[in-house]
């Protein structure tokens, strides 16, 4: 985890994503980038009273200005933030802990594009109250860069990493997670794979996983807790409190986006409810 890139969003979430980006990069002496999308000018027309469509400068120079100025908050808070860690400033071709704000024009979905370089991305979960953090930008990433995601809580944790909670459904999705997870893993001082009754696909036990992480040094044990009468995904995170874990590791959407926006699914409550950091990868 010697990359990552934070995404900054101006508003809610934003101190979060970079106290565990900052946390993350202290562990293994990181570069941080934190990236500010700025979205292009858009196509802004207005009809007159005569049925004629002229074009809006003003509208345009409104938007313009509104996203340079949210732009360089983002910048700002992410430079004051490091300054005040004592995380030094990049300079090109520098190693380990340091940071750079980068500002691109370009849509949220060019997080997924932007973010295949880097070891790690540090997204803010969405909350039901605000636009910001964005579900466009997360699942860009999530499903076009290729790496393993960090959704950082709505309230920045004081530490995480201690000990990990693996979701574990047996599935495609979350083999991959964990095998991305390994250096968290590899330093956690406890891990433990959490398997839900009845929420599972064909494939390997939780014991069977966690006998593997013990092949690698780790002391990890499995647990299998039965739902009652909870969705999925909150029996994962009210599980995941009850053993003290304070980092969960979740393979995203075993289900479809489509089938979960329709009946709902674990990723989708637990994208909307965590208060711990959480690990995705699809």
């Amino acid at each position: 985890m010697k990359t990552i890139l934070a995404h900054l969003e101006t508003g809610p979430g934003l101190d979060s994503v970079l106290r565990c980006a900052l946390l993350v990069a202290r562990r293994f002496d990181s570069y941080i980038e934190g990236l500010h999308l700025r979205p292009g000018q858009p196509d802004v027309i207005a009809a007159g009273a005569d049925g004629f469509v002229a074009a809006a400068p003003d509208l345009v120079a409104g938007f313009e200005r509104e996203a340079r100025e949210r732009a360089e908050r983002a910048r700002a808070a992410f430079e004051e933030f490091m300054r005040a860690a004592g995380v030094p400033p990049a300079a090109d071709g520098s190693s380990g802990l340091c940071a750079r704000a980068r500002i691109e024009q370009a849509g949220q979905l060019a997080l997924g594009s932007l973010g295949r370089v880097f070891d790690l991305i540090v997204v803010g979960r969405p909350q039901r109250d605000s636009i910001t953090p964005s579900m466009a930008a997360l699942e860009a990433a999530l499903f076009e860069a290729g790496r393993l995601l960090l959704v950082a809580p709505p309230e920045p944790p004081a530490a995480f990493g201690a000990h990990v909670v693996i979701a574990w459904n047996q599935s495609t999705e979350t083999a991959r997670t964990v095998a991305f997870s390994m250096p968290f893993l590899l330093r956690a001082e406890r891990v433990t794979v959490l398997t839900v009754t009845g929420a599972t696909v064909p494939g390997p036990t939780g014991e069977e996983l966690a006998a593997n992480l013990r092949r690698h040094g780790l002391a990890c044990s499995a647990v299998e807790r039965d739902p009652g009468n909870r969705p999925t995904g909150q029996a994962m995170l009210d599980e995941a409190a009850a053993l003290g874990g304070d980092l969960l590791v979740k393979g995203a959407y075993t289900q479809s986006r489509l089938r979960q926006m329709i009946f709902g699914g674990a990723t989708s409550h637990i994208l909307a409810n965590a208060r711990l950091p959480v690990l995705m990868a699809h």
